[in-house]
């Protein structure tokens, strides 16, 4: 009954946020409620939602200055050179954006946290998008799917738990699995150049002075009407802006200044603090890497001094922390819904019946090829429970069931890596709510989309993996 209750649980969920009948944040409070009550268990609420805020209040206190810190790197600038670069690449081509999303993803996931991933893809990349009249949930699409195959570092998570739950070295489990990943991770690109090609064809390709000129255009044009609505005389048809060649005649280094993802005439920035603002980024994260102190607690330190030196004055403080408290907020109140959606899971015992009873319909006969359905259930499992839930409870009886055939642990928690980046879009994990948000994509629309071709990735990981012989 609980196994049914569990499934039922996860779908009305899905559904509803899918038709967008409800918001994730209503959905993920009301739905576990309601099916705690058919459980009969409404009188333990209070407890399993505590237990789920207790848990996730790390999550939820890192994500907040994580926030607030790269936010504060971005307004001072530290980013952009990279953004320059990717810009430079992407020009006003989609096919090159989109291309060019999916590499700057994969190479600010090297940090190993979803969170700072997405801030500065997005950051850079939405206004390119925006300003093309992109699809928006292309780009949180191949930002999420990119970060899912690069979450699979050691110091991303998944590695770490798989080896912990098995008693394994990290290393023993990761190395080999780099030329799948590799593979998973060429899958996102090529993947990435499909997508760009259908935007291409349905925007067609400008040049950055082409869209400039569009963008004046555009402005004289409302302007127009604005004069000719207050009874003007002078109100006469849009007025062309300098003739259809004078933007694309213009230099691409002049076209490049105009047409820029983040203003670079911004009052925040700070060029003469770049080098210690790129030197505390690199010791934060070297800290986060090495397990020098707890994350949130990096986070918090590292926010303090990023504003405290970039903006010494007090009201320029809180004027940086107005000007993030919208992703803030929004962040931090999804992931304390979650937690009622995880507390509700885990305290009424739906996750464990619907792990068993996974394990359970696996035929006998597929006991030799324990690895390759572990790959294929890691990709449902994994979005459906968190993290710790699959790698601490499910892992460890498909590992026993495997072992039973002569399977090693080593080939099991490999296979177990392969479902990472359809994980990156569940709604269990908290740095999704990070990057729709901030791409201001409603995560129905970002779910309907992505998870087709996150599915499609992971399965070109497993395949990459068998063919390799590494699972």
């Amino acid at each position: 009954m609980l196994t049914i209750l569990g499934f039922a649980m996860i779908a009305t969920f899905l559904v509803l946020i899918m038709l967008k009948k409800m918001s994730p944040i209503a959905a993920l409070v009301l739905i576990p409620a309601l099916f705690c009550v058919f459980v009969g268990k409404g009188a333990k609420l209070g407890d399993y939602v505590i237990d789920g805020v207790t848990s996730l209040a790390p999550t939820a206190a890192m994500l907040m200055f994580a926030i607030v810190y790269f936010g504060v790197m971005i307004d001072v600038g530290l980013f952009d050179p990279v953004v320059r670069g990717i810009l430079k690449f992407a020009k006003a081509d989609p096919m090159r954006i989109v291309v060019g999303t999916a590499v700057l993803a994969a190479i600010v996931s090297l940090d190993g946290d979803g969170s700072t991933t997405f801030m500065i893809t997005v950051s850079a990349m939405y206004p390119l998008y925006k300003r093309l009249k992109m699809s928006l949930v292309v780009m949180t699409g191949v930002a999420a799917m990119a970060n899912g195959v690069m979450n699979t570092l050691p110091w991303g998570g998944p590695t770490a738990r798989a080896a912990t739950a098995l008693k394994l070295d990290a290393s023993d489990i990761f190395v080999p699995m780099i030329p799948a990943l590799l593979v998973g991770l060429l899958g996102v690109f090529i993947l990435s150049y499909v997508l760009g090609v259908r935007e291409r064809r349905r925007l067609g390709v400008l040049t950055l002075g082409e869209v400039l000129v569009e963008e004046k255009a555009e402005e004289k044009e409302t302007e127009t009407v604005l004069v000719g609505a207050g009874g003007s005389g002078d109100a006469k048809a849009p007025a062309r802006t300098g003739g259809a060649g004078s933007g694309t005649d213009a230099a691409d280094d002049d076209e490049d200044d105009d047409f820029q993802g983040l203003d670079q005439n911004r009052a925040t920035l700070r060029p003469k603090l770049l080098w210690f603002n790129a030197l505390l980024t690199v010791v934060l994260l070297t800290a986060m890497i090495m397990e020098y102190l707890p994350i949130p607690v990096l986070f918090l330190i590292g926010a303090a001094l990023a504003l405290t030196v970039n903006f010494p004055h007090i009201p320029d403080q809180k004027a940086r922390l107005a000007a993030h408290a919208d992703n803030v907020l929004n962040v931090s109140g999804m992931v304390f819904a979650a937690a009622v959606f995880t507390g509700v899971l885990q305290g009424t015992g739906m996750v464990d019946h619907m792990a068993k009873w996974m394990v359970d319909v696996i035929p006998e006969g597929m006991g030799p090829h324990m690895a390759l359905v572990t790959g294929v259930l890691s990709l449902p499992l994994t979005y459906f429970m968190s993290n710790d839930g699959f790698y601490f409870g499910v892992l460890p009886v498909l590992a026993e069931a495997g072992a039973a055939h002569g399977v090693s642990p080593l080939e099991m928690a490999r296979a177990s890596l392969v479902g990472q980046p359809l994980h990156m879009s569940s709604p269990l994990v908290p740095a999704v709510y990070v990057l729709v948000g901030m791409a201001k994509v409603e995560f129905g629309d970002h779910t309907r989309f992505v998870v087709k071709w996150a599915a499609l990735t992971s399965l070109i990981i497993l395949g990459a993996g068998i063919l390799f012989g590494i699972i």
